[in-house]
Parts: C-alpha cells; structure tokens; sequence
C-alpha cells in the first residue's frame, strides 16, 4: 500500500502500541494484563507496520525471525518455573523480591513467566501474519 498517512501514521502508532504493550506486561503480574495481552498488542504493532509498508520492513523492524522469538519464549516462560525447585517447592510456584521496585513493583517469577508468554504471542502472531501477507521467512 502506498499511502502517506498510513505510512506516517502507522510508525507512530505502532511506537505507541509498543510501549503500550510493555505497560500491560509490566502491570500484568500485579493486575489484569501481562504476558499474552501485552504480546498481542506489541503483535498489532508490527501487523500494522506490515499493512502500511510491507512484510520486508516489518521483518526488519522485529529483527529476529518470529519462530525464534517463539522458542526464546518458551525457554524464558519454562526457566521461571526453576527456581521454586531449588527450595524444594512445585514446578512454577511463584516467589517473590522483597524489595519493592519504583516503576515495576514487586518483581518475581510470574513476571518473568508473563515476559516468556508476551514473546511466544508477539513470535506466533507475526509468524502467522507474515505469512498470511504473503512472503516467506528470509533464509
């Protein structure tokens, strides 16, 4: 599409739906929000990218190919699950920092859980959308 507006419009917005979508991941773990609201929104970010100047300069812009992005989540989203093994308590059995963070709160496992989901949704959805828009992975 070769529109001006869209193409202007459509950086900005998706900057904004960005740091949108962080502020969902980072409230998530305290209240409603978090990991897959969080990577659907920064998914919206990229798709809009997409609609407004292509597969190619969305691709670029995400930097890493969506599938990898969906295998560094899972690892990120099963790690969080390890520590409470190491005190002897269930698989992902949430802990918790005493210490409480000016912008984050109190930080701890079901953050770093919900940073794990928030990457498989960003990576799942712009693996199917990129693919829906026509051009394969770049090898």
């Amino acid at each position: 599409m070769n529109s001006v507006i869209l193409t202007t419009v459509g950086r900005l917005v998706a900057a904004l739906l960005l740091i949108f979508s962080f502020f969902l991941l980072l409230r998530g773990h305290n209240l409603p929000g978090g990991g897959f609201a969080g990577g659907l929104v920064a998914a919206g970010a990229f798709v809009l990218v997409m609609l407004s100047e292509g597969v190619p300069t969305a691709r670029r812009l995400l930097g890493v190919d969506p599938a990898k992005l969906l295998g560094i989540g899972l690892l990120v989203a099963m790690a969080s699950g390890f520590p409470a093994l190491f005190i002897g308590k269930p698989f992902l059995t949430g802990m918790w920092d005493k210490t409480v963070w000016p912008v984050l709160g109190k930080v701890g496992t079901p953050l770093v859980f919900d940073t794990g989901v928030y990457i498989v949704v960003l990576g799942v959805v712009c693996m199917i959308v990129f693919s829906l828009g026509g051009e394969d992975a770049e090898d």
